[in-house]
């Protein structure tokens, strides 16, 4: 008789464990050495500053940092959480006059960044602006003295203006959680005698609470990487302490110590969002999905939240597009005698060639996963996709420190070996910026790329391999075809946000180099609005493409809602 062969059992032999060295476990660890390079460079330079600097920051603006950018994010989370989460449960669970054009509209002032409007708010608010003086004419005023109108540039004005552009990411993420609610588990809690507040608050909250955990945590990182807002307003927060310390005391190190402190900010907010959802599940009990039951609301209610939708909407879309518009036509001509022209194009290159890389490595690093390269594959892929939660003035600060090294190291070499200076070939150019924009986007362009090859069957690699196609055939093929719509939203959501990153640039770009945000910033704080108006909307309409592709998506999750319950065409 003779004995069955034995197998020898190895950790590279068990599924999930091999570490496979091949090109692309080594393609994915160098692309997470490059993202992780900037952040490992800030906390090197903080850990041996060069100056005494900060002892003189922590005596002096410190506190007020702090202080100052606790305020904005207690302020904007609240607005964000509160105004995301009431939108979203009226258009998903009421009928009352305008609800389906609310549905897709109350997406819209994301595509206004939050500088775009504390400019035009500013413009229209203060006490030279037509607001003002208006009230002035009409009353007999002649003074300040006279009467009194709250202070657009503060804090609460900017807690304002955030609100009205980054609700969008709660009311989002809010209202896909409640069309994923099935529709029985309301029911239930309608027959145990529950009335509407009640199963609103005891039952459907809770059941989307990690989602809106996740929408006000996207909004509480966007509010510490903005710099525009707080810029324009003098508002004292850590983003416009790094850019003042580095560029005005001339402290490198200094503005490394303060992105190392925010930097430990955006961790805490991770942490906090991550501990607050600890040890609880939220499972559906039910593969049947009824349809939501869409209440009509009376006359007056109705009205009521007719307005209550339409408000975000005037104020964080209408109002500034209207604004900027007619300020367009009236100067478009000195507009266009400019330099305008030369600004869109950085713009447009700079941001195509960001979105066309990140969408190139987002692809390559998804499919290193898919391709079985082990644990050291997923974890480079997971390094590498943590950009987008550090804010653009720490990348800024990092991304300066290693280009730097590179140059000088280079500098050095061909001085000594053929005596010819090389002087900046990296720091201070536009690979500079496109390297910051890689950093910090690439999350949005693989996770397009993961989602697309999720929904792709393995079994199609399988067959394409025993056709002898290569593993890069299959790709090309195979796989890239299909992925073409999730490429393309990828890519659109890379370039939207190159289009309107301001920290970033301000800090890394050459010198004379503009883009559309950085000419926008310079003209509107010279209280030039009027002659950059026609940049500002142009950044305004770029940003409508991810809302069209987002309402889009949303739609997607329950066509068959609103058919059966209202009787309206979904």
């Amino acid at each position: 008789m003779t004995s069955a062969p034995s197998a020898t059992v190895t950790a590279a032999s068990i599924p999930g464990r091999r570490w496979r060295v091949n090109a692309w476990t080594v393609g994915t660890l160098l692309v997470a050495a490059l993202v992780a390079a900037p952040v490992i460079a800030v906390g090197v330079l903080a850990a041996s500053p060069s100056d005494d600097i900060w002892q003189h920051l922590i005596s002096t603006v410190l506190p007020g940092y702090v202080t100052t950018s606790l305020i904005l994010m207690v302020g904007v989370g609240i607005g964000t959480g509160f105004g995301g989460v009431a939108t979203a449960w009226m258009v998903t669970m009421y009928r009352f006059p305008g609800r389906r054009v609310f549905e897709w509209a109350l997406l819209l002032p994301l595509a206004v960044p939050a500088y775009v409007n504390a400019y035009v708010f500013t413009d229209f608010l203060e006490y030279a602006g037509p607001l003002q003086s208006m009230l002035r004419e009409i009353f007999g005023w002649t003074s300040r003295r006279d009467y009194w109108f709250p202070e657009i540039r503060s804090v609460g004005g900017a807690i304002v203006m955030m609100t009205l552009v980054l609700y969008p990411y709660v009311y989002l993420l809010s209202r896909a959680a409640f069309l994923s609610q099935p529709a029985c588990v309301l029911e239930v809690s309608r027959t145990l005698g529950k009335g509407p507040w009640s199963s609103f608050f005891r039952v459907a909250l809770p059941l989307a609470r990690p989602a809106i955990a996740v929408g006000v945590s996207l909004v509480l990182m966007e509010v510490l990487n903005d710099f525009g807002t707080v810029d324009f307003f003098a508002v004292n927060t850590f983003t416009a302490g790094i850019y003042d310390v580095w560029l005005n005391m001339n402290s490198t190190s200094g503005a490394a110590q303060l992105a190392m402190v925010l930097l430990l900010f955006v961790v805490g907010l991770i942490v906090i969002e991550r501990r607050s959802r600890r040890d609880q599940r939220f499972h559906q009990t039910t593969t049947r999905y009824k349809s939501l039951p869409a209440q009509p609301l009376g006359p007056w209610a109705g009205t009521l939240a007719s307005i209550i939708c339409a408000l975000p909407i005037v104020l964080g879309f209408v109002f500034p597009a209207i604004i900027l518009g007619g300020y367009a036509l009236e100067h478009y001509e000195v507009t266009l005698e400019g330099d305008f022209l030369r600004y869109t194009w950085n713009s447009l290159a700079l941001s195509g060639a960001s979105a066309l890389i990140a969408v190139a490595v987002g692809v390559f690093l998804a499919y290193g996963v898919r391709m079985g390269g082990g644990g050291a594959t997923t974890i480079g892929a997971r390094v590498a996709s943590l950009g987008y939660a550090v804010p653009g003035a720490v990348l800024a600060v990092g991304v300066i420190v290693p280009m730097a090294a590179l140059d000088n190291g280079i500098d050095g070499f061909m001085r000594s070996t053929f005596g010819i200076p090389t002087g900046l070939l990296l720091s201070g150019t536009v690979v500079a910026v496109g390297y910051g924009y890689l950093v910090r986007f690439l999350a949005l362009s693989y996770g397009a790329s993961e989602s697309g090859l999720a929904r792709i069957t393995p079994g199609m690699d399988g067959a394409a391999r025993t056709l002898g196609a290569t593993p890069l055939g299959v790709l090309r093929r195979v796989h890239l075809p299909m992925l073409r719509g999730s490429l393309l939203t990828g890519g659109i959501l890379v370039f939207v946000d190159c289009m309107k990153e301001l920290p970033m640039t301000v800090i890394l770009r050459p010198f004379n180099f503009e883009t559309l945000a950085t000419f926008v910033h310079q003209y509107a704080s010279d209280e030039l609005l009027e002659e950059c108006a026609l940049g500002a909307l142009a950044i305004v309409a770029v940003g409508v493409l991810p809302v069209i592709f987002l309402s889009r998506s949303l739609r997607g999750l329950r066509p068959d809602a609103d058919e059966a319950t209202t009787g309206e065409p979904a």
